[in-house]
Protein backbone atom coordinates (compact mmCIF):
# COMPACT_ATOMS: atom_id res chain seq x y z
CA UNK A 1 0.00 0.00 0.00
CA UNK A 2 1.35 3.42 -0.93
CA UNK A 3 1.85 5.81 1.97
CA UNK A 4 -0.44 8.36 0.30
CA UNK A 5 -3.19 5.75 0.10
CA UNK A 6 -2.84 4.95 3.81
CA UNK A 7 -2.99 8.62 4.73
CA UNK A 8 -6.12 9.09 2.61
CA UNK A 9 -7.84 6.17 4.35
CA UNK A 10 -6.88 7.35 7.84
CA UNK A 11 -8.09 10.89 7.11
CA UNK A 12 -11.46 9.54 5.95
CA UNK A 13 -12.15 8.18 9.45
CA UNK A 14 -13.32 11.62 10.60
CA UNK A 15 -16.30 11.31 8.25
CA UNK A 16 -17.51 8.10 9.87
CA UNK A 17 -19.95 7.53 12.70
CA UNK A 18 -19.40 4.20 14.46
CA UNK A 19 -21.18 2.80 17.50
CA UNK A 20 -19.95 0.35 20.11
CA UNK A 21 -22.39 -1.84 22.00
CA UNK A 22 -21.06 -3.81 24.92
CA UNK A 23 -19.73 -3.99 28.45
CA UNK A 24 -18.45 -0.53 29.43
CA UNK A 25 -15.86 -0.52 32.24
CA UNK A 26 -13.41 1.59 34.21
CA UNK A 27 -9.85 0.37 34.81
CA UNK A 28 -8.79 2.01 38.07
CA UNK A 29 -5.21 2.08 39.40
CA UNK A 30 -4.20 2.86 42.99
CA UNK A 31 -0.45 3.37 42.95
CA UNK A 32 1.75 3.57 46.03
CA UNK A 33 4.64 2.11 47.98
CA UNK A 34 5.07 -0.66 50.56
CA UNK A 35 7.30 -0.02 53.57
CA UNK A 36 5.83 -2.30 56.24
CA UNK A 37 3.60 -5.28 56.95
CA UNK A 38 0.25 -4.76 58.65
CA UNK A 39 0.13 -5.66 62.37
CA UNK A 40 -3.46 -6.85 61.81
CA UNK A 41 -2.64 -9.56 59.26
CA UNK A 42 0.43 -10.70 57.25
CA UNK A 43 -0.30 -8.37 54.35
CA UNK A 44 1.61 -5.35 52.99
CA UNK A 45 0.44 -1.85 53.88
CA UNK A 46 0.29 0.23 50.69
CA UNK A 47 0.71 3.96 51.12
CA UNK A 48 -1.28 5.33 48.15
CA UNK A 49 0.48 8.15 46.27
CA UNK A 50 -1.87 8.59 43.32
CA UNK A 51 -4.94 7.20 41.60
CA UNK A 52 -5.65 7.12 37.89
CA UNK A 53 -8.33 5.50 35.80
CA UNK A 54 -8.78 4.77 32.12
CA UNK A 55 -11.67 3.61 29.99
CA UNK A 56 -11.78 -0.17 29.83
CA UNK A 57 -13.72 -2.99 28.19
CA UNK A 58 -16.07 -1.77 25.46
CA UNK A 59 -15.35 1.81 26.57
CA UNK A 60 -11.75 1.35 25.42
CA UNK A 61 -13.03 0.39 21.96
CA UNK A 62 -15.03 3.64 21.89
CA UNK A 63 -11.93 5.50 23.04
CA UNK A 64 -9.92 4.00 20.16
CA UNK A 65 -12.52 5.17 17.64
CA UNK A 66 -12.55 8.68 19.07
CA UNK A 67 -8.73 8.91 19.15
CA UNK A 68 -8.68 7.99 15.45
CA UNK A 69 -10.97 10.92 14.66
CA UNK A 70 -14.26 9.09 14.12
CA UNK A 71 -17.60 10.17 15.57
CA UNK A 72 -17.97 7.59 18.32
CA UNK A 73 -21.27 6.57 19.90
CA UNK A 74 -21.59 4.15 22.81
CA UNK A 75 -24.45 1.94 23.91
CA UNK A 76 -24.36 -0.02 27.13
CA UNK A 77 -25.71 -0.41 30.65
CA UNK A 78 -23.92 1.05 33.68
CA UNK A 79 -24.81 1.73 37.30
CA UNK A 80 -26.53 4.77 38.77
CA UNK A 81 -23.47 5.33 40.94
CA UNK A 82 -20.31 7.41 41.42
CA UNK A 83 -18.25 5.24 39.09
CA UNK A 84 -20.94 5.58 36.45
CA UNK A 85 -20.65 9.36 36.78
CA UNK A 86 -16.88 9.09 36.32
CA UNK A 87 -17.29 6.90 33.24
CA UNK A 88 -19.81 9.25 31.59
CA UNK A 89 -17.68 12.30 32.38
CA UNK A 90 -14.56 10.72 30.87
CA UNK A 91 -16.41 9.69 27.71
CA UNK A 92 -17.93 13.14 27.25
CA UNK A 93 -14.55 14.78 27.86
CA UNK A 94 -13.33 12.91 24.78
CA UNK A 95 -16.30 14.07 22.69
CA UNK A 96 -18.02 10.68 22.71
CA UNK A 97 -21.82 10.51 22.49
CA UNK A 98 -23.26 8.92 25.64
CA UNK A 99 -27.01 9.30 25.12
CA UNK A 100 -27.21 5.59 24.28
CA UNK A 101 -25.98 4.51 27.71
CA UNK A 102 -28.71 3.17 29.98
CA UNK A 103 -28.19 3.70 33.70
CA UNK A 104 -29.67 1.32 36.25
CA UNK A 105 -29.84 0.98 40.01
CA UNK A 106 -30.01 -2.80 39.52
CA UNK A 107 -26.36 -3.13 38.51
CA UNK A 108 -23.03 -1.55 39.50
CA UNK A 109 -20.79 0.14 36.99
CA UNK A 110 -18.06 -2.38 36.18
CA UNK A 111 -14.77 -1.36 37.78
CA UNK A 112 -11.51 -3.27 37.90
CA UNK A 113 -9.38 -1.63 40.59
CA UNK A 114 -5.71 -2.58 40.80
CA UNK A 115 -3.42 -1.85 43.74
CA UNK A 116 0.15 -1.41 42.54
CA UNK A 117 3.48 -0.90 44.30
CA UNK A 118 6.49 -0.31 42.08
CA UNK A 119 5.85 -2.42 39.00
CA UNK A 120 4.06 -5.13 40.97
CA UNK A 121 0.28 -5.59 41.03
CA UNK A 122 -0.57 -6.65 44.57
CA UNK A 123 -4.33 -7.03 44.31
CA UNK A 124 -7.25 -6.52 41.94
CA UNK A 125 -10.76 -5.71 43.12
CA UNK A 126 -13.68 -6.19 40.70
CA UNK A 127 -17.13 -4.62 40.98
CA UNK A 128 -19.53 -6.28 38.55
CA UNK A 129 -22.76 -8.18 38.08
CA UNK A 130 -22.18 -10.56 35.14
CA UNK A 131 -25.80 -11.73 34.97
CA UNK A 132 -27.74 -10.95 31.80
CA UNK A 133 -29.50 -7.60 31.87
CA UNK A 134 -33.24 -7.63 32.45
CA UNK A 135 -35.82 -7.44 29.65
CA UNK A 136 -36.62 -3.86 30.67
CA UNK A 137 -32.97 -2.87 30.23
CA UNK A 138 -32.83 -4.78 26.93
CA UNK A 139 -35.86 -2.82 25.71
CA UNK A 140 -34.31 0.52 26.73
CA UNK A 141 -30.99 -0.33 25.08
CA UNK A 142 -32.55 -1.55 21.83
CA UNK A 143 -34.81 1.51 21.71
CA UNK A 144 -31.74 3.78 21.81
CA UNK A 145 -30.04 1.77 19.06
CA UNK A 146 -33.11 1.74 16.78
CA UNK A 147 -33.34 5.53 17.01
CA UNK A 148 -29.70 5.95 15.92
CA UNK A 149 -29.29 3.07 13.47
CA UNK A 150 -29.82 4.99 10.21
CA UNK A 151 -27.15 7.56 11.13
CA UNK A 152 -24.41 4.93 11.67
CA UNK A 153 -21.77 3.58 9.31
CA UNK A 154 -20.90 0.56 11.46
CA UNK A 155 -21.53 -1.11 14.81
CA UNK A 156 -18.97 -2.98 16.91
CA UNK A 157 -20.17 -5.60 19.38
CA UNK A 158 -17.62 -5.66 22.20
CA UNK A 159 -18.42 -8.72 24.31
CA UNK A 160 -16.71 -9.16 27.69
CA UNK A 161 -19.44 -11.54 28.88
CA UNK A 162 -20.72 -9.14 31.56
CA UNK A 163 -24.39 -9.37 30.67
CA UNK A 164 -25.12 -6.56 28.18
CA UNK A 165 -24.86 -8.49 24.91
CA UNK A 166 -27.67 -10.96 25.53
CA UNK A 167 -28.82 -13.27 22.71
CA UNK A 168 -31.87 -11.07 22.12
CA UNK A 169 -29.83 -7.84 21.98
CA UNK A 170 -27.19 -9.28 19.65
CA UNK A 171 -29.61 -10.92 17.23
CA UNK A 172 -31.73 -7.75 17.02
CA UNK A 173 -28.66 -5.59 16.31
CA UNK A 174 -27.41 -7.95 13.56
CA UNK A 175 -30.91 -7.93 12.03
CA UNK A 176 -31.08 -4.12 12.13
CA UNK A 177 -27.65 -3.83 10.53
CA UNK A 178 -28.62 -6.17 7.70
CA UNK A 179 -31.84 -4.26 7.08
CA UNK A 180 -29.92 -0.98 6.88
CA UNK A 181 -26.83 -2.37 5.07
CA UNK A 182 -24.54 -1.44 7.97
CA UNK A 183 -21.31 -3.24 8.86
CA UNK A 184 -21.42 -5.11 12.17
CA UNK A 185 -18.20 -6.55 13.60
CA UNK A 186 -17.67 -8.66 16.71
CA UNK A 187 -14.95 -9.00 19.33
CA UNK A 188 -16.26 -12.29 20.72
CA UNK A 189 -16.55 -14.23 23.91
CA UNK A 190 -16.46 -17.92 22.90
CA UNK A 191 -19.35 -19.05 25.14
CA UNK A 192 -21.67 -16.67 23.24
CA UNK A 193 -20.46 -17.62 19.76
CA UNK A 194 -23.82 -18.74 18.33
CA UNK A 195 -25.29 -15.30 19.02
CA UNK A 196 -23.07 -13.80 16.32
CA UNK A 197 -24.39 -15.77 13.31
CA UNK A 198 -24.79 -13.44 10.35
CA UNK A 199 -22.44 -10.66 11.50
CA UNK A 200 -20.22 -9.02 8.88
CA UNK A 201 -16.92 -9.91 10.48
CA UNK A 202 -15.24 -11.09 13.66
CA UNK A 203 -11.75 -10.52 15.11
CA UNK A 204 -10.97 -13.37 17.54
CA UNK A 205 -7.50 -14.20 18.80
CA UNK A 206 -6.12 -17.70 18.45
CA UNK A 207 -7.37 -18.93 21.84
CA UNK A 208 -10.85 -17.47 21.35
CA UNK A 209 -11.20 -18.99 17.88
CA UNK A 210 -10.34 -22.47 19.15
CA UNK A 211 -12.75 -22.13 22.09
CA UNK A 212 -15.51 -20.84 19.78
CA UNK A 213 -15.43 -24.23 18.08
CA UNK A 214 -15.57 -26.07 21.39
CA UNK A 215 -12.03 -27.38 21.12
CA UNK A 216 -9.34 -27.36 23.80
CA UNK A 217 -6.44 -27.18 21.38
CA UNK A 218 -5.97 -27.20 17.64
CA UNK A 219 -2.72 -26.89 15.74
CA UNK A 220 -4.06 -26.04 12.28
CA UNK A 221 -5.30 -22.46 12.73
CA UNK A 222 -6.16 -22.15 9.04
CA UNK A 223 -8.74 -24.91 9.41
CA UNK A 224 -10.02 -23.28 12.60
CA UNK A 225 -10.54 -19.96 10.81
CA UNK A 226 -12.28 -21.55 7.84
CA UNK A 227 -14.59 -23.60 10.04
CA UNK A 228 -15.48 -20.66 12.29
CA UNK A 229 -16.21 -18.32 9.35
CA UNK A 230 -18.48 -20.91 7.76
CA UNK A 231 -20.22 -21.81 11.02
CA UNK A 232 -21.12 -18.17 11.73
CA UNK A 233 -21.89 -17.22 8.09
CA UNK A 234 -19.48 -14.26 8.21
CA UNK A 235 -18.38 -12.21 5.20
CA UNK A 236 -14.85 -12.26 6.59
CA UNK A 237 -12.91 -13.29 9.67
CA UNK A 238 -9.70 -11.66 10.93
CA UNK A 239 -7.82 -14.08 13.15
CA UNK A 240 -5.09 -12.51 15.29
CA UNK A 241 -2.20 -14.89 15.94
CA UNK A 242 0.13 -13.01 18.31
CA UNK A 243 3.75 -13.15 17.08
CA UNK A 244 2.58 -14.91 13.90
CA UNK A 245 0.61 -11.87 12.77
CA UNK A 246 -2.92 -12.20 11.41
CA UNK A 247 -4.85 -14.37 8.98
CA UNK A 248 -7.73 -12.95 6.94
CA UNK A 249 -10.42 -15.38 5.78
CA UNK A 250 -12.60 -14.09 2.95
CA UNK A 251 -14.60 -16.15 0.46
CA UNK A 252 -12.39 -19.20 -0.08
CA UNK A 253 -9.16 -17.25 0.29
CA UNK A 254 -6.81 -17.07 3.28
CA UNK A 255 -4.21 -14.31 3.44
CA UNK A 256 -1.51 -14.34 6.12
CA UNK A 257 -0.17 -10.97 7.27
CA UNK A 258 3.12 -10.98 9.24
CA UNK A 259 3.41 -9.11 12.52
CA UNK A 260 5.04 -5.68 12.40
CA UNK A 261 5.69 -5.23 16.11
CA UNK A 262 9.32 -4.50 16.93
CA UNK A 263 8.98 -4.63 20.73
CA UNK A 264 6.10 -6.04 22.74
CA UNK A 265 5.61 -4.55 26.19
CA UNK A 266 1.93 -5.21 26.82
CA UNK A 267 -0.88 -6.74 24.75
CA UNK A 268 -3.60 -5.25 26.99
CA UNK A 269 -6.24 -3.65 24.80
CA UNK A 270 -4.59 -4.71 21.52
CA UNK A 271 -7.75 -6.54 20.48
CA UNK A 272 -9.74 -3.33 21.04
CA UNK A 273 -7.40 -1.46 18.72
CA UNK A 274 -7.55 -4.16 16.04
CA UNK A 275 -11.35 -4.24 15.84
CA UNK A 276 -11.59 -0.43 15.96
CA UNK A 277 -9.15 0.14 13.09
CA UNK A 278 -10.39 -2.82 11.03
CA UNK A 279 -14.03 -1.68 11.35
CA UNK A 280 -13.23 1.95 10.54
CA UNK A 281 -11.24 0.97 7.44
CA UNK A 282 -14.00 -1.35 6.21
CA UNK A 283 -16.60 1.39 6.81
CA UNK A 284 -14.39 3.75 4.80
CA UNK A 285 -14.90 1.44 1.83
CA UNK A 286 -11.53 -0.30 1.57
CA UNK A 287 -11.15 -4.03 1.03
CA UNK A 288 -10.96 -6.31 4.08
CA UNK A 289 -7.34 -7.06 3.09
CA UNK A 290 -6.36 -3.37 3.18
CA UNK A 291 -8.31 -2.97 6.42
CA UNK A 292 -6.48 -5.94 7.96
CA UNK A 293 -3.07 -4.53 6.99
CA UNK A 294 -3.90 -1.19 8.59
CA UNK A 295 -5.22 -2.90 11.73
CA UNK A 296 -2.06 -4.99 11.89
CA UNK A 297 0.09 -1.89 11.70
CA UNK A 298 -1.95 -0.26 14.49
CA UNK A 299 -1.55 -3.37 16.65
CA UNK A 300 2.21 -3.13 16.17
CA UNK A 301 2.09 0.34 17.69
CA UNK A 302 -0.19 -0.38 20.63
CA UNK A 303 1.64 -3.47 21.93
CA UNK A 304 4.70 -1.26 22.35
CA UNK A 305 2.86 0.72 25.04
CA UNK A 306 2.20 -0.18 28.67
CA UNK A 307 -1.37 -0.70 29.87
CA UNK A 308 -4.68 -0.27 28.07
CA UNK A 309 -3.82 2.02 25.16
CA UNK A 310 -5.10 3.69 22.04
CA UNK A 311 -3.32 4.63 18.83
CA UNK A 312 -3.44 7.83 16.77
CA UNK A 313 -3.43 8.28 13.00
CA UNK A 314 -0.03 9.96 13.28
CA UNK A 315 1.42 6.96 15.16
CA UNK A 316 0.11 4.55 12.52
CA UNK A 317 1.63 6.63 9.73
CA UNK A 318 4.96 6.99 11.54
CA UNK A 319 5.18 3.26 12.22
CA UNK A 320 4.18 2.43 8.64
CA UNK A 321 6.86 4.81 7.33
CA UNK A 322 9.52 3.01 9.41
CA UNK A 323 8.38 -0.38 8.10
CA UNK A 324 8.23 0.96 4.54
CA UNK A 325 11.74 2.38 4.73
CA UNK A 326 13.13 -0.90 6.09
CA UNK A 327 11.45 -3.05 3.46
CA UNK A 328 11.73 -0.99 0.28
Amino acid sequence: MEKSRLEEILNSFENLKVAVVGDMMLDDYLIGSVERISPEAPVPVVSIKKERFVLGGAANVVNNLSTLGAQAVCFGVIGEDFDGDRLIKELEKKGIQTSGIVRSEERPTIVKRRIISGNQQLLRLDWEDPRAISKVLEDNLLNHIEKKITSLDAIILSDYDKGVLTPRVVKKIISLCKENKIIVTVDPKPKNVLNYIGATSMTPNRKEAVECLGKNNFNDMIEVGKELKEKLQLNSLLLTRSEEGMSLFQDENVINIPTYAKEVYDVTGAGDTVISVFTLACAAGVTPYEAAKIANTAAGVVVGKMGTSTVTKEEILDFYNRIYNEWK
